[in-house]
Formats: structure tokens, C-alpha cells, sequence
């Protein structure tokens, strides 16, 4: 089974979005989807 997921509502820079959303098209990932990938993995190496 699949983790639930909430829906959220942020604001980002427009510069910041172009750069998400060439990266996830390059690593062949949804928008949200190479969020979700560069936020756990920022998580997981700032664990203290």
C-alpha cells in the first residue's frame, strides 16, 4: 500500500519553479514528484 499524501499550498520564486520544473522533466519525474524526492532527500541528510 502506498503512503497517504496531503495536498499543500506554496509559494515559490518563478526562477526557482523554471529550475524544479527542468530538472523533473531531465529526470523524468512530475513537478511534485521531484519536490517530494529533493525534500526527503534533503531531510534524510540533515537529520540531527
Amino acid at each position: 500500500m502506498k503512503p497517504l499524501k496531503d495536498k499543500v499550498s506554496i509559494t515559490l520564486d518563478e526562477d526557482i519553479i523554471k529550475r524544479i520544473r527542468e530538472l523533473a522533466e531531465k529526470d523524468d519525474r512530475s513537478f511534485s514528484q521531484y519536490i517530494n524526492m529533493v525534500l526527503k532527500d534533503w531531510i534524510n541528510k540533515n537529520k540531527k
